[in-house]
């Protein structure tokens, strides 16, 4: 069948959102299916700095949020015009996000809707909306009616199932995050030459944190265990990769706490080159933290790390819970609680066989429950559905 993937936000870009497409379209295209995507990228540029960038940049500066909203209406409109221009005849759209849902059901054609997080929440959590604002209700309202309006809802875990029953009282299909197994597998071949590449000292333990720099992923929190780390493992460097609003708040901190010689920023790193920097890590971090009604879903970044056999350390939150057994493949700690993690990252630096026992474990359950291949199928069967 033709599919058409939609979303009112770029692609490709940082972050779980743009993987997830990346990924789903390989899977579907390897069972024979034709994928197009359809992003805020493709559309012409000048419409999109005068009709949506710009003018919401200025309605920000009136009023906190009411920017946001014009932002993703007119990117609506914006993305509803161009698949009604489009020449190709497309069975199905799965649009990402319930902007993307509300312009895809514009065309008629079958529109089933992945949900990767609670879209509200999360504008509120990143300060792009003031809590139970008139924009906050508004947008909440937009996403009643986008899950309401599709064919079929996706969620990527169970717990935003939920969500949306209680919100618009729709019984949406649970679909599991899911990763490329051979784009994520060991190459420890190249860590020398990945350390290397990213002026990462080879004797030193690197803790990884895979993040866009937001609220909710919690960075601010290895940086604070930092120093007790640093106390037993002097030869440690935190590295983080990803940019966002946290960015200077981390920096500062940074300074403040005199560990700038021990942390490196090395900013958004491309898709198909992370996998080398979770094989080049000794611990990968997923500090994630509640955060205005948000919870981390499925973290890709920890399955990915996961499927490169990296040892991970994650917040016993949300999505997180479900993919790590404690002890058994990688580590669950208090979210927020430094000491906690602190005393996780020692106890694996100091027992690399017990770090390794943990990772092989861990790739283990990614080949036997979160391949792409798997999920598409999944997909398919869910696009067949609604036709």
């Amino acid at each position: 069948m033709n599919i058409l993937i939609t979303t009112i936000f770029d692609y490709p870009h940082e972050g779980g959102l743009s993987s997830h497409i990346t990924t789903l379209k390989k899977g579907l295209i390897s069972r024979g299916h034709t994928v197009d995507v359809l992003s805020f990228s493709q559309l012409p540029h000048f419409k999109k700095k005068m009709l949506a960038q710009a003018p919401g940049f200025l309605l920000n500066k009136v009023k906190q949020g009411s920017g946001q909203l014009f932002n993703d209406r007119q990117r609506q409109k914006l993305l509803a015009s161009s698949i009604k221009s489009l020449n190709k005849h497309y069975d199905v759209i799965n649009a990402q996000d319930i902007f993307a849902t509300l312009a895809s059901v514009e065309s008629g054609i079958p529109t089933v809707q992945t949900v990767h997080g609670y879209y509200s929440f999360e504008a509120v959590s990143r300060g792009a909306l003031l809590p139970d604002s008139a924009e906050d209700l508004t947008i909440r309202e937009l996403e009643r009616k986008a899950y309401q309006s599709a064919a079929k809802v996706v969620t990527v875990d169970q717990r935003i199932k939920d969500y949306i029953h209680h919100l618009a009282h729709i019984e949406a299909e649970a679909i599991k995050n899911f990763i490329d197994l051979s784009a994520f597998a060991p190459e420890s071949a190249k860590r020398e030459q990945t350390r290397q590449d990213f002026q990462i000292p080879l004797h030193k333990k690197m803790l990884f944190v895979p993040r866009r720099m937001t609220e909710k992923n919690g960075v601010i929190y290895p940086l604070l265990a930092l120093p007790e780390v640093l106390k037993a493992h002097q030869e440690t460097i935190l590295v983080y990769a990803g940019t966002g609003e946290q960015l200077a708040r981390l920096e500062e901190t940074a300074a403040s706490l005199q560990l700038t010689d021990s942390v490196r920023f090395i900013g958004s790193v491309p898709f198909e080159n992370m996998h080398h920097l979770y094989e080049a890590s000794d611990v990968v971090l997923i500090p994630s933290v509640h955060s205005h009604g948000v919870e981390e879903a499925t973290s890709i970044s920890a399955l990915e790390a996961m499927s490169c056999r990296s040892p991970v350390i994650a917040s016993a939150i949300g999505g997180l819970k479900e993919i790590i057994v404690d002890g058994e493949d990688g580590l669950l700690v208090k979210e927020k609680d430094t000491k906690a993690l602190a005393q996780s990252i020692l106890k694996l630096l100091h027992d690399p066989p017990y770090a390794s026992t943990l990772a092989s474990r861990a790739r283990s359950k990614m080949e036997s429950e979160y391949s792409h291949l798997s999920a598409a199928k999944r997909f398919e069967t869910a696009y067949n559905e609604v036709l």
